[in-house]
């Protein structure tokens, strides 16, 4: 690329201190970032909006103290405003809807340094584990082109594994930071509920499931983000406990015998595919052999409890907010503008009842409760992150006839994210696995409410022991530049 042919082998910190050091300049960064999705993005379709003057201009302006100083940075088309720019939730229905407002996470991440060069592809409404909505068309895995880069983060985390940018946003409801991640070979984490702001654009959505962060290549670029936007904002209604020292010294830091329970070949709920379950059993292995006490065991929770309640707040949740921009644009929900799931669940969520939703919300405090109680006993769970590795696209295309298969499809695929929403509690994937046919398959880390810091802790310790960075997709800036 012009003027910086190494750019996609730093991390974001690596970056940053290149621009402190006066190596190169953010504006030459922001060009790096360019000139890749230039030649990536008409294979990937990772990223859907290019904010070529804004960042520009930015690149002019960065804040010299921050952390990350002039790195380029990718936002996912859905939740976060930026002001001025269309958030168009991967939809037709959406396409064009404006707020005149930053939300408080995006100030953040300015003040760290980071300039937004674009926006990143969704699944309609976040409301599918695969990026293909009909509004923007598929992205592709970098990986294997063919195959899903998750969702409802895919467009983030096909960027970031591809080199385009080094880290970019995800946010998670029910796994759309951690699948992406374990699709696409990344580190994704999952914060506490109320670590990060949601305002001022709402207090909480999904009655509180969703959450923001990143999906990163680095744990060290995973923790010191969370440094920069951990914290409540004014009026928030959720605040995680304050950590006791910043997260970013947690890298590198010593790491305490911990007991760790481990799910090796399936849960009474899920059944892991050979090499999900393989990846599992090496990385129980390295654990043990670090110093930690592994055993099998599992949580004890009403998983069908769990299953019917998420489905009605993601039934109502998405109902809400179809219903809403209806009633402020005019438009009809139909065919033409939205697709076949959604439309399945805004009919659910309109028969719903406000009863409906307390007794589904009374459901889960005992789901919880159950789920939690695990944790008393054990530090760590350890799981797969998803059940498969990533399926073919198509597979879980979501504008079909036939919706009961698609959910069906879909919770076989992710059966065991959507627990550390409900709980609130922090759960990571880490790229730790390569299937026979050079697909990643992430594993997933689980541990107390407000316990980031042991996770960051162990996932660093684990990165030390079974490196990944030397791995890249053969479709990233690595394989144009063999």
């Amino acid at each position: 690329m012009p003027g910086f042919d190494s750019y996609a082998n730093y991390d974001a910190m690596g970056l940053a201190e290149l621009v402190r050091r006066k190596e190169v300049s953010p504006l030459d960064l922001v060009e790096a970032a360019f000139s890749a999705i230039e030649a990536l993005n008409p294979d990937l379709n990772a990223v859907t909006l290019v904010l070529e003057d804004q960042a520009r201009t930015a690149a002019q302006g960065v804040p010299p103290d921050g952390p990350y100083c002039g790195v380029p940075f990718l936002i996912k088309d859905l939740v976060v405003s930026y002001a001025g720019v269309p958030t168009s939730c991967g939809s037709r229905f959406f396409d064009g809807w404006t707020r005149d407002f930053d939300s408080e996470i995006l100030r953040r991440w300015k003040r760290a340094g980071l300039i937004v060069i674009g926006k990143t592809n969704t699944p309609e409404l976040g409301s599918s584990g695969s990026t293909e909505p009909v509004a923007n068309g598929a992205t592709h895995n970098p990986w294997s082109l063919n195959h899903t880069p998750g969702g409802s983060s895919g467009g983030s985390a096909a960027a970031v594994a591809a080199g385009i940018v080094p880290m970019a946003h995800a946010n998670d409801a029910g796994g759309s930071i951690r699948g992406p991640a374990s699709c696409c070979g990344l580190v994704g984490l999952k914060p506490t509920r109320g670590r990060n702001p949601l305002g001022p654009d709402a207090a909480e959505y999904w009655n509180g499931l969703v959450v923001e962060h990143v999906v990163t290549r680095s744990i060290r670029d995973c923790a010191a983000l969370l440094d920069c936007t951990a914290g409540p904002d004014v009026g928030d209604p959720h605040q995680a406990p304050l950590p006791a020292r910043p997260f970013l010294t947690e890298v590198g830091a010593g790491v305490e015998p911990l007991r760790i329970g481990v799910a090796l070949t399936g849960t009474r709920s899920a059944r892991f595919s050979p090499e999900a379950a393989a990846a599992v059993e090496k990385t129980a292995k390295q654990l043990e052999s670090l110093g930690h006490r592994v055993e099998v065991a599992e949580p004890d929770y009403h998983v069908e409890a769990l299953g019917e309640a998420f489905m009605t707040i993601f039934a109502a949740a998405t109902a809400h907010a179809i219903e809403d921009y209806a009633q402020a644009t005019g438009q009809v929900p139909s065919t033409n503008n939205l697709e076949r799931n959604n439309l399945w669940l805004l009919e659910r969520g309109r028969a719903l009842s406000a009863i409906d939703l307390e007794r589904a919300l009374s459901g889960l405090n005992i789901v919880t409760r159950n789920f939690a109680r695990f944790f008393v006993d054990y530090d760590v769970w350890l799981t797969p992150t998803m059940a498969t590795p990533p399926p073919p696209l198509g597979h879980l295309y979501a504008d079909v006839d036939d919706v009961d298969l698609f959910f069906e499809r879909l919770w076989t695929f992710n059966p065991l994210n959507s627990i550390y929403n409900v709980s609130g509690q922090p759960a990571i994937s880490l790229p730790l696995h390569i299937s026979e046919d050079g697909l990643p398959i992430g594993v997933m880390l689980g541990a107390r409410f407000g316990e980031e810091s042991l996770l960051i802790r162990l996932s660093a310790q684990l990165e030390a022991a079974m490196p990944w960075a030397g791995q890249h997709p053969p479709n990233g800036l690595w394989g144009r530049n063999a």
